[in-house]
């Protein structure tokens, strides 16, 4: 399953990196996320429980950051499993393009999903996965723009 998406943040590039960065903004913006630790040399573990559709899981993931081209775009791999609700895991390809005091982020997400998740359609998948993103960027812009 592929997504991709674009959000303008109120704020400068270096800004938006840092903040992209920082365990604590992640923690608070990521919808559902319970725990998350580590650092983007380490790589980060986190705990986020999430409803798609009728499925109610908690999700324990680690991810680590590849290609990483300061402050202008990285890769973000990562696997996630949920217990019987299924698992995730793929990869995000992250940039920053700089627009006067702004910041266009754009990502594009190859993802596999297996488990009762998979049983869900992709297309319910993908509005939830929508719904999830607007959520984590609309907070995102909000610390940014502090």
């Amino acid at each position: 399953m592929e997504l991709n998406g674009e959000y303008r943040i109120p704020a400068e590039r270096e800004k938006v990196w840092s903040m992209l960065n920082d365990p604590d903004v992640l923690r608070d913006c990521i919808p559902g996320c319970q725990e998350l630790e580590g650092s983007p040399e380490e790589g980060f573990a986190a705990t986020v429980k999430l409803k798609i559709g009728p499925v109610s899981a908690t999700f324990k993931g680690e991810v680590t950051l590849t290609n990483v081209n300061a402050p202008e775009s990285y890769t973000i791999v990562g696997e996630g499993k949920g217990g019987v609700a299924g698992f995730a895991s793929g990869g995000a390809d992250v940039s920053l393009a700089e627009d006067g005091a702004e910041t266009v982020l754009t990502y594009a997400v190859n993802a596999k999903v297996g488990g009762k998740l998979a049983q869900l359609g992709s297309r319910m998948i993908k509005s939830t996965s929508d719904k999830l993103a607007k959520q984590f960027f609309d907070c995102f812009a909000e610390k940014a723009s502090a």
